[in-house]
């Protein structure tokens, strides 16, 4: 039976609380579930807590339906010659895999073996697969799908700040803000209950959104609420720096703040001399009017009631996605806002530990505690806490968009985990992605249902859900939060600290690995001690009293809620500002299409799927209420194609095509479609996506893609 608990949503980064309780169909005498509809075992309800207010978003709602979902995987699973999974077990399981290591190191070395992870581990999880990679399995081939979310942001943060935390303050902050520029993020489908945060800034008629889509938050800007920027997509940078010009140039900078916490000033200066508004309005479509308008309100804000600037992935996932946010990170430091007490600068984490997801050893260039592993201090404080020789750590490894791209090659990846990601749906150019998955030799998935990235496993291993597990999660404020085990899971389910600990015995692995989430967290807290994201001060029984944490926290300290009040985490404690401007794509991020007049792809999510929508496909209401993906076009630019409202239509480019649905809208821009990218097979957004990626931060450019778009011929609903 289950117990219930107090714990957090399991979806995005926000994190809302919830309480779990057992449902009435799960007590005693109650009755079996009606064979058609499995009744769910545990009930949700929101829980006060600063970032939800006892608010829920729909998929939070529906979370507990999956718990005993009828197409929930409890044993392991082999792929037969015929290509169909047949149950095996755990023994059998665990010896396919040892033996499949084994011969690859043998045959290949071991960087031939791989490890791609998710943003949505624990961090329990996310510290021992760094570990697990690195010590069992000897390879330096590892890295997550955070590399698609938070990779330009990180970048940005860590350059300009010599940190990164994607709010460096909490986010009830926000709560007396009276200017809040939000740019490339539509958190009013993506984490509804955050939107609470803005509707001080909104009724103070200082909402500013910057979106090529009058999302449903750039909706938020109307009837006095604000201003909407509608940029043409991939101009993110452009229309950054015509603001941060007229913050120059109209005296509205923080001189006093300048000089007393930033380096870079002058540099800054000359390089926006190019960008006054009437140029940039040329290069954007976003009037000059509205671009010193913006200035003048974020300055006006910052010297009254608060100014904040957030960042999210509709800016940030492009080939400049870096330089864009640097920009961003700029125009903040002109202003005076970073650690501000009332006003301040961030980028909203999506997946639900993002953030600690990627502080702990899941990244190709990290150690736990956000330490770089080229760095022979932190390689060894890391390697002394593992009981190891420095040596057995290996160097860095790939970023997940060129880890992807090795998939099969001679001197790439022949054997592959993947724990807690969809990359046949949410990794760029899915085509690509999806047959280097099948010229792998061997390719293990741990999951808890039959993704389509796990479809395509040789070995599925059944994990532990959410409710499922104990643990812990770093939100988007990088605050720690306790996961709490609610239900037992079904009998052939196996926590991933169960399976590293047993694999990395198996493979004779030096050091030690624990299936107990509290031991493994207080390895945890000695190997992040001294590091950037610093949890030593942190253990299980004060998260168990509620205690707000936030990282860093030494031991013997009270966290740091607010970051940089007395200064940068650079030696001099002074800001870097690097001056960026627009320049050439890599070589290949551009696909030129003989379409005379193609339009810009932009993809993103909806209010009732979650990322790559594996979970949340699975809930009836949510499947019910957006079942397949739709092309949003304006309507003139249909008429053009001879497209109507309901028809179906090809998207194109060289990289493969998409036949969806049309949804007729006057809400985007002419030169602009949009598509989220939940859905695989013929409506997988990602099949047009480019795998070019940011310099810098290894990000893809998921959000302006050059496609055609045609009416689909003779095409029939299946009834």
């Amino acid at each position: 039976m289950p117990n219930g608990a107090n714990t957090h949503c399991p979806y995005c980064a926000l994190q809302c609380a919830m309480s779990l309780t057992p449902a009435a169909s799960a007590q005693p005498g109650s009755g079996p579930a009606p064979a058609a509809k499995a009744l769910p075992v545990l009930e949700v309800s929101g829980r006060d807590f600063p970032t939800n207010r006892g608010g829920l978003c729909r998929k939070g709602w529906t979370s507990a339906s999956l718990l005993n979902h009828t197409g929930r995987v409890t044993e392991p699973l082999l792929k037969g010659s015929d290509g169909v999974h047949r149950p095996v077990s755990w023994d059998q399981a665990l010896m396919l895999v040892t033996g499949a290591v084994k011969q690859t190191r043998e045959k290949y070395g071991p960087d031939a073996v791989g490890v791609f992870g998710g943003g949505g581990l624990t961090n329990e999880k996310a510290y021992q697969l760094g570990k697990f990679a690195r010590l069992a399995l000897g390879t330096s081939r590892i890295d997550y799908n955070g590399r698609f979310c938070m990779s330009s942001a990180a970048a940005a943060g860590n350059r300009a700040f010599g940190v990164d935390r994607g709010l460096p303050f909490p986010v009830e902050d926000l709560d007396t803000a009276s200017v809040i520029f939000l740019l490339g993020s539509n958190v009013a489908e993506t984490m509804p209950p955050f939107v609470q945060h803005l509707k001080g800034a909104r009724d103070s008629g200082g909402l500013i959104v910057a979106d090529p889509r009058r999302s449903a938050t750039a909706a938020f800007t109307g009837d006095g609420g604000g201003i909407h920027l509608q940029p043409t997509p991939g101009t993110d940078l452009a229309l950054i720096l015509g603001i941060s010009h007229v913050v120059v140039h109209e005296g509205l900078a923080d001189l006093s703040y300048l000089e007393e916490r930033t380096s870079g000033y002058t540099a800054i200066v000359r390089s926006l001399a190019g960008f006054w508004p009437e140029r940039v309005q040329s290069i954007t479509g976003v009037p000059a009017t509205l671009i010193r308008e913006t200035a003048r309100r974020l300055a006006h804000g910052a010297r009254n009631g608060g100014s904040y600037i957030l960042t999210g992935r509709g800016v940030e996932q492009h080939v400049d996605g870096t330089d864009t946010a640097t920009a961003a990170i700029n125009l903040s430091l002109l202003l005076g806002l970073p650690g501000s007490s009332r006003s301040g600068y961030g980028t909203l984490t999506g997946q639900g530990n993002g953030q600690g997801g990627r502080e702990h050893g899941q990244k190709a260039d990290q150690l736990p505690g956000y330490r770089k592993i080229t760095d022979p201090a932190a390689r060894a404080h890391v390697a002394a806490v593992w009981g190891v020789d420095e040596s057995l750590i290996p160097g860095p490894g790939l970023p997940a968009v060129e880890l992807l791209k090795s998939l099969g090659k001679p001197d790439g990846v022949r054997c592959l985990f993947v724990h807690g990601a969809n990359v046949a749906v949410s990794a760029p150019d899915a085509n690509a992605v999806i047959a280097g998955l099948r010229s792998l030799d061997f390719l293990v998935v741990c999951d808890f249902f039959l993704s389509e990235t796990a479809l395509e496993a040789d070995l599925v291993l059944p994990v532990t859900q959410w409710a499922e597990e104990e643990g812990t999660l770093t939100n988007l404020e990088g605050r720690v939060l306790r996961r709490r085990k609610a239900l037992t899971p079904p009998a052939g389910v196996r926590s991933e600290l169960w399976l590293m600990a047993r694999l990395a015995e198996l493979l004779d692995a030096p050091s030690t690995f624990s299936d107990d989430p509290e031991t493994v967290f207080e390895e945890l807290r000695l190997a992040s001690s001294g590091g950037l994201a610093d949890y030593s001060g942190i253990d299980y029984a004060m998260l168990d009293r509620g205690d707000a944490a936030y990282w860093p926290y030494p031991a013997g300290s009270s966290g740091t809620p607010r970051l940089f009040l007395e200064g940068f985490a650079h030696a001099d404690r002074r800001a870097v500002m690097v001056p960026v401007v627009p320049g050439k794509r890599p070589a290949g991020s551009a696909v030129v299409l003989s379409d005379a007049q193609p339009l810009t792809l932009v993809t993103g999510r909806l209010l009732e799927h979650y990322q790559s929508g594996a979970q949340t496909r699975r809930v009836a209401e949510l499947d019910a209420a957006q079942p397949e993906a739709l092309l949003q076009i304006h309507p003139s630019t249909a008429a053009a194609r001879g497209i109507s409202r309901g028809d179906f239509a090809v998207i194109s480019n060289d990289r493969g095509e998409v036949l969806c649905k049309v949804e007729l809208s006057n809400t985007i821009r002419t030169d602009t479609v949009f598509l989220p990218f939940h859905f695989p097979g013929a409506g997988s957004a990602n099949r047009l996506t480019e795998a070019a990626t940011d310099p810098v931060s290894g990000m893809p450019e998921f959000k302006s893609s050059k496609v055609r778009v045609r009416k689909a011929i003779a095409i029939k609903e299946a009834s």
